[in-house]
């Protein structure tokens, strides 16, 4: 077993440079929380309230949740199950909840990606034309058993393609051309709703803080969309660590890294609000905004609405694919490193799972599939991961990065053996030992106890459960 750990860094794929790294890293956090689930859940807490409180927390946790990831990987040069291995055999569970969320994860993001794949070509083939059969047209599209699952398909092999030719010339590529395509195509949208009449108020709404609505649900909204749209207590951040080499600056590419993630979100709010308050549409749309409300906005700008559409639609595909191609990465990592298959064969492995995954998950949004306690697959994934998995597993990285390993080594890690100086990291340290760890703790537990005022309360009790039961045989793992 020493043998292996002591020769796995030197047959391991590393990314080409520092910037192909922060690209796909980036792209890693960025995804369908930071278009699709910021814009709604701000327009739903208050706009401007939601916001500030939302960039004090990217700042203070989920900055320091994703050094500590980084470090974790880069220290072992392994992915998720061996950076906890190689340290603790009674913390490998921790490693396997982030595989089993990759899976999961996997599991129903490929069919929304697929969703946004398809509207590019729904809203080029003149869904705006009829703007008041949009809300419908959706609704059939996603409850038809047999057309989403061809666009799931086709966007998972998008995904394949990507992962089967590994670290730098797969991901990393795609990472560069990737991200700055969403960036310039988020900013082209932003900036034609920013010339609309009554555009400001939608700016105001976002970044005028209205504190009179900074209620605790708010506060925990903002906390758990920190958290989430950055990627983190998955695996992916450790796996994507894995691949750097010991020279890389740790706490400079995470500050770049947080910085395009926040950024890609208060774009889409800009993308989005400023056109909102110019055609006189609420701002609290919930989750419809995207493939509902988004279109019906566009439909409004008249001759040039479909070309901004096709250019949103082209966005959240974009995102939607730099994000689970980390995912797929997550599980591939898994394989290749403890179970020693070749890359090929661990990506069709990976993937022939989680298009079984996606089929039901997909039938599952027309009523059809096998279901759980009154949950579809789809509901079931997304319950698992979002309010158990993700939230104990980000809760469970910092405790062992904080009691776990010494101190000394993990600074040792992050200043690469003391020639990088930084007078935070006493801060930081406190940050992920202690207080990290109960607030995401309180995020948890709200979004358990929410999960059992609506129906979900086996589903959370089976997440529960499985998590308790590997924990106990960790050490045989």
């Amino acid at each position: 077993m020493n043998t292996v750990k002591i020769q796995e860094p030197q047959k391991r794929d590393h990314w080409g440079s520092k910037i192909g790294f922060i690209m796909a890293a980036a792209g890693s956090a960025v995804g369908l929380g930071n278009i699709w689930k910021f814009p709604y859940t701000a327009g739903e807490n208050g706009g401007g309230a939601f916001v500030f409180i939302y960039l004090i927390f990217i700042v203070l946790i989920g900055f320091s949740v994703m050094l500590t990831e980084f470090a974790l990987g880069r220290r072992r040069q392994l992915a998720a199950v061996g950076a906890f291995k190689s340290e603790d055999r009674r913390w490998t569970f921790v490693g396997i909840i982030g595989v089993l969320s990759g899976f999961l994860i996997m599991g129903f993001y490929p069919v929304v990606g697929g969703w946004a794949l398809a509207y590019i070509f729904k809203v080029t083939g003149g869904l705006l034309n009829t703007p008041e059969l949009i809300g419908s047209t959706f609704e059939g599209f996603i409850t038809n058993p047999v057309i989403p699952l061809v666009w799931m398909v086709a966007y998972l092999v998008m995904n394949i393609a990507i992962v089967s030719k590994g670290i730098s010339s797969g991901i990393e590529k795609a990472g560069k051309v990737l991200m700055p395509l969403l960036f310039v195509i988020l900013i082209i949208i932003a900036l034609k709703g920013l010339t609309l009449p009554n555009s400001f108020e939608g700016v105001k709404f976002l970044f005028k803080p209205d504190f009179s609505k900074m209620t605790g649900k708010v506060v925990l909204a903002a906390l758990g969309q920190a958290f989430f749209s950055l990627s983190l207590g998955m695996g992916c951040m450790i796996t994507y660590g894995s691949y750097l080499e010991k020279k890389e600056n740790l706490v400079s590419t995470t500050g770049v890294i947080t910085a395009m993630d926040t950024g890609v979100a208060l774009l889409a709010g800009l993308a989005m609000f400023p056109a909102m308050f110019a055609f006189g549409i609420a701002p609290t749309e919930g989750p419809g905004l995207v493939f509902v409300v988004v279109p019906a906005l566009f439909a409004e700008m008249g001759g040039l609405g479909t070309i901004f559409a096709t250019l949103f639609f082209v966005a959240l595909t974009v995102a939607a694919l730099t994000s689970s191609v980390s995912l797929l990465e997550v599980v591939t990592s898994y394989l290749i490193d403890e179970k020693k298959f070749t890359r090929m064969r661990a990506v069709v492995s990976a993937s022939s799972v989680m298009v079984v995954l996606c089929i039901l998950s997909s039938l599952s949004l027309g009523g059809l599939g096998p279901q759980l306690f009154g949950k579809g697959a789809f509901d079931v994934f997304d319950l698992l991961t979002d309010k158990i998995f993700l939230a104990l597993g980000g809760m469970l990285i910092c405790i062992f990065a904080g009691w776990r390993i010494k101190k000394e080594d993990l600074f040792n890690e992050i200043t690469n053996g003391g020639t990088l100086k930084y007078g935070f990291l006493n801060f930081w340290y406190l940050l992920v030992k202690y207080v990290i760890p109960v607030t995401i703790l309180v995020v948890a537990v709200n979004g358990i106890l929410e999960g059992f005022q609506t129906g979900a309360g086996p589903v959370m009790l089976i997440g529960i459960g499985l998590m308790a039961f590997l924990a106990s045989v960790s050490k045989k793992l």
